[in-house]
């Protein structure tokens, strides 16, 4: 149980977990997660929390975090009735791991909240709880005692009791357990956010074993010699079901470091990779990105034990993981090891993954073709280079699911049309808490999920090529907001931060497509030197009338997940609180017929 002596739980060792379990590997064949930590229990694995330079905090074997759910678990019984929704401040920690489960002995539903440093200030962040608290009907939020005046204020005017992690160990404790059985609720998985109004995704102990099942066994493959290590937060889905709940359905050990101290130190994620022999561990495309930009080449690293560096949460661009590549490679690191995916929190977690030791699948397409008949068409030689885009392939399906691409009139295409991408099978969530809208928009009565991207087959693999609420349509052509946004950040890249693109106002083509770039510099000079050379490789690169705004860093607005929230910007910037550092008209540009 939580103990009143800190944030800190009273078990510390000298040791991190073992990789070996002791026994067989079982593959999330459990009904529910309780009977996953009722196994896992039994070996010698578990979870270890290192600091931001690579120094083990706590060691948490299975059977430790088991016994300490369970007293919880009595705890709770006493403090809220069955299926009672409970926030949980998802902060990478063993109290966190401890809650959750113990929400499974309980009979209750946690539901991880984000933290604060990750929406884009306080008031973003407590409107963002506001929502999450009053859709999902919490009975109360358990956060860290740093955490409770942001929390309470937030729940204000909600009525909700936020109650500290310290005190829960002074709740009175039952004798009796109420765990969920195999037809009840797991979790609330909340969307990331880029809407006004985040959605509450329901997780059942039946789709997320069987999403864990096809992660562990047939997604990665975990042997009994994999070690998992992870910066990714709880909250998301990808650190949540992927590096938690799933290593524990196969008794896997994961040594975490906590996300803000690997924006920090990045290298030590890698560090713990080399240190412990790590063979798993995943990241959206800026971590590696990240990686390269703050090598400094002050330490010894051993990377090849790396045989799964998964790319997941947001797509794939295949430039930085090259640079990673050439960076890391003297360190042992294989290319093959690159493992794409693809997947949703509607859907658990993971859809598909690339087949082991294919490493970056590149399909390079003419995108003047791609914008105006929707075929992913190979570039060739007389293509110019400006029309070219590079995909990366993600993967098969999982096996029990099914993936159709879609034209927008319902039928299904073949290889290389682009379309809407379907999902169906047992991962699938059955929809959002208390938003029969949503559900009904998002959620076919056949079983099909719409996931809202598109994408198309090349050779049997999915290649997403983006959200379709994204898509700016242009005179006919579909622009992709992610084109204009890499071609401004790789005019200007030591001087510039995050970009952001969108269409605004109007009707039609009469909309203004508009362009935010973060700088991080006030000088003038350099100010226009960014606007100059930004203006040039948006005219070469994309070709379409686009207004530029040079904006102060943190303009942008993220998700939970660390991913672009282009709605949230756009409604930032149509309000009017959005600073311009230069007041500059929209760029003089070359016609579409020229291009």
């Amino acid at each position: 149980m939580l103990t009143e002596k800190g944030p800190e739980m009273t078990l510390v060792t000298s040791l991190p977990t073992a990789t070996s379990r002791g026994k067989a590997v079982r593959h999330s064949d459990f009904k529910t997660l309780h009977e996953g930590l009722d196994y896992a229990a039994t070996c010698l694995t578990g979870l270890n929390f290192f600091d931001g330079k690579g120094v083990l905090k706590t060691a948490l074997p299975y059977k430790e975090l088991r016994e300490r759910a369970i007293d919880t678990a009595k705890r709770l019984v006493k403090f809220a009735p069955k299926n009672a929704r409970i926030g949980i401040a998802a902060v990478t920690s063993p109290e966190f791991a401890e809650l959750f489960f113990a929400c499974q002995y309980a009979g209750l539903v946690p539901a991880p909240l984000p933290l604060p440093v990750t929406l884009g200030g306080r008031g973003s962040y407590e409107r963002q709880l506001q929502r999450m608290a009053d859709t999902g009907d919490f009975h109360a939020l358990f956060a860290p005692a740093s955490m409770e005046t942001i929390m309470s204020s937030a729940l204000n005017d909600l009525n909700v009791p936020v109650v500290a992690f310290e005190d829960i160990a002074a709740m009175p404790i039952g004798d009796s357990l109420r765990p969920h059985g195999p037809d009840d609720l797991c979790y609330i998985q909340y969307s990331s956010g880029s809407s006004s109004s985040p959605k509450g995704i329901l997780g059942t102990q039946h789709s997320v074993t069987s999403n864990c099942r096809g992660i562990t066994r047939d997604g990665m493959g975990i042997v009994d010699t994999d070690r998992a290590t992870s910066w990714l937060p709880m909250y998301h889905d990808m650190g949540l079901i992927g590096f938690m709940i799933a290593p524990i359905l196969s008794q896997l050990t994961v040594d975490y470091i906590d996300p803000n101290d690997f924006t920090r130190r990045p290298i030590t994620w890698l560090q713990l990779i080399s240190d412990h022999k790590g063979t798993l561990s995943y990241s959206p495309t800026f971590g590696y990105e990240l990686c390269v930009r703050r090598w400094r080449a002050d330490r010894e690293l051993d990377l090849s034990s790396w045989r799964a560096a998964g790319i997941g949460g947001d797509m794939v661009r295949p430039e930085p993981l090259t640079e990673f590549h050439k960076t890391f490679a003297e360190m042992g690191f294989d290319e093959g090891a690159f493992k794409p995916s693809y997947g949703l929190a509607e859907t658990t977690l993971a859809a598909t993954f690339a087949p082991h030791g294919q490493g970056l699948k590149k399909h390079t397409i003419d995108m003047a073709r791609y914008e105006r008949t929707s075929e992913a068409v190979e570039a060739t030689d007389l293509t110019p280079e400006e029309h070219k885009r590079t995909f990366v392939a993600c993967g098969t399906v999982l096996p029990e699911h099914e993936i159709e691409i879609r034209s927008f009139d319902g039928d299904v295409l073949g290889e290389k049309k682009v379309g809407q991408v379907f999902l169906r099978g047992p991962s699938v969530s059955p929809g959002y808490f208390r938003n029969q809208q949503a559900t009904e928009a998002s959620f076919a009565k056949d079983g099909w999920l719409n996931t809202g991207d598109l994408g198309y087959w090349l050779d049997n693999q999915l290649v997403v090529t983006g959200r379709f609420k994204d898509l700016i349509l242009w005179h006919g052509r579909n622009i992709w907001p992610q084109d204009i946004e890499w071609a401004a950040q790789a005019a200007a890249p030591h001087r510039c931060g995050r970009a952001c693109a969108f269409a605004s106002g109007g009707a039609g083509d009469e909309k203004q497509i508009m362009l935010l770039l973060e700088c991080r510099t006030r000088d003038p000079e350099l100010l226009d030197e960014i606007y100059s050379a930004v203006t040039a490789a948006i005219r070469l690169e994309v070709g379409v009338p686009v207004k530029l705004m040079l904006v102060p860093r943190a303009t942008m607005i993220v998700t939970s997940s660390g991913k672009l929230s282009r709605a949230r910007v756009k409604d930032k910037f149509e309000t009017g609180q959005v600073i311009d550092l230069l007041d500059k008209e929209p760029m003089k540009i070359v016609s579409s017929d020229a291009r």
